[in-house]
């Protein structure tokens, strides 16, 4: 497994024609009061590193982790202290540039391991696979998990839409950071069964119209590590499948 920002120059342009790069997408915002900000670029970084391992034991040779990309529209907690956020246009725009930067640098292959789920924000994304494959023709890959068949892989609080920083997510950041859990208030937090999804589904826009006064949703205390790392395997799982099934079909979801 390499990492773009750790290689020289003179690596890259070494890299066999058929390389891949895998850009890890998350976001930096609320994540209740026991995750830190920047979870979901944890979860990414973690779906990445699980996808190289599962595409390196399938034969690809070159299998490339990127730097992750941490700016992006997070409209639902934008109420909460240290979210950032910016245009979903930007998001696209700034996508779009990164993937024609890296089909520049060689990688015959870009694959998004997105884990950051605001609507918004993941529609920047599939009209940025649209316009980087139609206009540019760079071959992306993006298994959106909010949808079937990905969707279907996860953990049961995954499908119910109530997993913003619940047992899911703060399952992956135990395994991969357990020190930037706050183990003392994560004990104490209510389950929080309110659907994100059906939230969304129903017009609201924000996670405290949502029913989610604490920018969390789902089952913290339930949470676990070898949950965590159970996860990030399928995660990663779902990122090797995808690219091999849009490699046959020529499709980039």
């Amino acid at each position: 497994m390499k990492y773009l920002a750790e290689m020289t120059f003179a690596e890259v342009r070494d890299l066999g024609a058929d390389s891949v790069v895998i850009l890890p997408v998350g976001a930096i915002e609320a994540h209740g009061p026991h995750l830190p900000l920047l979870a979901d670029v944890i979860i990414a970084r973690a779906m990445a590193a699980a996808g190289a391992r599962a595409l390196e034991a399938s034969g690809f040779s070159d299998v490339v982790i990127a730097p992750p990309l941490q700016w992006t529209s997070a409209a639902f907690a934008a109420g909460f202290a240290g979210t950032l956020s910016i245009s979903p246009s930007t998001v696209t725009a700034i996508l779009v540039d990164t993937a024609l930067s890296l089909s520049r640098a060689g990688f015959a292959h870009v694959l998004l391991a997105n884990s950051h789920l605001d609507p918004a924000h993941t529609a920047s994304l599939h009209e940025a696979v649209r316009q980087a494959r139609e206009q540019h023709g760079v071959a992306v890959t993006f298994p959106d998990i909010t949808r079937k068949p990905w969707a279907l892989r996860l953990t049961d609080e995954f499908k119910s839409g109530a997993c913003h920083a619940g047992q899911f997510e703060t399952s992956i950041v135990m395994a991969e950071r357990p020190e930037l859990v706050r183990e003392s208030i994560r004990a104490t937090l209510a389950p929080n069964p309110s659907s994100l999804s059906q939230a969304i589904r129903a017009g609201k826009q924000t996670f405290e119209e949502a029913g989610g006064a604490q920018a969390y949703f789902g089952f913290p205390q339930a949470a676990s590590a070898g949950e965590g790392r159970e996860t990030i395997e399928i995660l990663g799982s779902i990122l090797a499948e995808a690219l091999v099934a849009s490699r046959t079909s020529g499709k980039g979801e």
